[in-house]
């Protein structure tokens, strides 16, 4: 992944799930800032980056907000390389990283050596779907609720208190 400026909340989660990762010197950070909008983090993405990060820079990451600019980024290993396209161009063919691709190993030991995170994703393809069931019903249950308030007004000729 080229990094070209900022990468924060999804943008970083999308460049982590890349094998390689290579970010502009000059302009942008780093940041997992879920904690300053106060969203949660999801299985997947938990494991994602405690495969991929040390446990001390994923904790800052998620417990601080820390913005890592890019030679902070290198030195914690969130970063492979630093600069831009030529030196992402320059980094993929100095790793043979085409030519590796395309041996038949290159999936299996992928695959492999990110078993949980793919655990993890076939597991919340299914808990979306029950949060999906489960909010439906809940939405349901609220439409009826108001539907029965409804018609017991229009049968009593009373309204509900407006505050």
């Amino acid at each position: 992944a080229l990094i070209n400026g900022h990468a924060f909340a999804g943008g970083l989660m999308t460049a982590i799930t890349y094998n390689y990762r290579v970010m502009n010197l000059y302009k942008g950070f780093l940041c997992l800032n879920k904690l300053e909008f106060g969203a949660g983090l999801r299985p997947v993405i938990t494991s994602l980056f405690r495969i991929k990060l040390s446990m001390s820079t994923f904790r800052n990451m998620v417990l601080e907000s820390k913005r890592y600019p890019a030679l902070e980024a290198l030195k914690e290993g969130i970063l492979d390389g630093v600069g831009g396209i030529d030196e992402a161009l320059a980094f993929v063919e100095e790793m043979k990283l085409v030519q590796k691709a395309q041996g038949t190993s290159y999936g299996k030991i992928k695959e492999e050596l990110y078993r949980e995170i793919v655990k993890d994703l076939d597991e919340g393809a299914e808990l979306a779907k029950v949060e999906a069931r489960r909010d439906l019903e809940k939405s349901r249950r609220d439409l009826d609720a108001r539907t029965r308030v409804d018609e017991w007004e229009a049968l009593t000729g009373t309204q509900r208190a407006k505050l």
